[in-house]
């Protein structure tokens, strides 16, 4: 069978764009990684407020620009920027609007408070790349997402995106990490996630209170596999993830995780096509 060959990265944090964590730093080599084991990648993150665009040289994507999203019956324009890593040659796309992410800094602000308005950028940010991606007319074959801000992804991919061209084919995995948010979402996030094709038992895990575990979970229903990202993962989560019966990747240590990440998207896409 066919492997995998286009593998789409939406991740949270990329290193130098942000601060180096454990997210930042596989959000910058994994890439390149499976890059140099000779599939195509594209990669996303959020435009954080504390990136520097003129040091980072970043610069708007005007044919991919321009498209309203929108949540909570409110227009929210789409902006596109794009930076080039020189010396891994690629590419990293950045999903910006003036209102959530240009004049903030990640989840939390200066002073470690989370944001009011998380859950409402969390479906800007899924939403945004997806449509990117299908505005650059390309299909991946594996969608590998990382951390909380991208957990909605997996759902819109299902469900919403399910007959696009783009992603009909797309196998979505799911790294879990020990970074989390602190403050439950708004209640009313159910109701703005919904979209065309999403139904109300799709989303029926997300009880209220809306925590990072629930949210995980719901990531976990519509990934095709799951991998420990972090060392110390909530056993809670692992727990979920191994009795979906989805293939799981168990925790590698960094020196050995890209070559077992990059086996694992060809049993990932091998076990799911052979089930269709």
């Amino acid at each position: 069978m066919t492997k995998a060959n286009k593998v789409l990265f939406i991740t949270q944090e990329i290193t130098p764009y942000v601060s180096e964590s454990e997210m930042a730093t596989v959000g910058r080599h994994l890439p390149q990684a499976i890059q140099e084991k000779g599939r195509e990648i594209r990669t996303f993150m959020p435009k954080w407020g504390n990136i520097n665009e003129r040091r980072n040289q970043l610069h708007e994507v005007i044919r991919l620009s321009g498209m309203n999203l929108i949540i909570d019956d409110t227009d929210h324009p789409l902006i596109i920027k794009v930076a080039s890593i020189q010396s891994a040659r690629m590419q990293v796309y950045f999903i910006d609007n003036d209102d959530y992410f240009q004049n903030r800094l990640q989840e939390a602000d200066e002073n470690g408070v989370e944001y009011e308005d998380n859950d409402d950028r969390t479906i800007f940010y899924a939403r945004g790349v997806l449509e990117t991606v299908k505005k650059l007319r390309w299909c991946p074959d594996i969608v590998h997402c990382h951390g909380w801000m991208t957990a909605l992804a997996p759902l819109y991919i299902k469900k919403v995106n399910r007959d696009e061209p783009s992603f009909r084919n797309s196998k979505v995995i799911f790294s879990l990490y020990e970074s989390d948010f602190k403050q439950p979402f708004h209640p009313d996030f159910l109701t703005k996630l919904m979209l065309k094709g999403i139904a109300k038992k799709d989303i029926a895990c997300l009880k209220d209170p809306i925590t990072y575990n629930t949210l995980c979970k719901l990531a976990i229903n519509f990934s095709d596999g799951i991998i420990q990202q972090s060392e110390n993962v909530d056993p809670e989560l692992l727990e979920y993830a191994r009795q979906s019966g989805k293939p799981f990747l168990e925790y590698q240590s960094p020196d050995f995780f890209p070559e077992a990440c990059n086996d694992f998207y060809d049993l990932v896409w091998e076990k799911s096509n052979n089930a269709e």
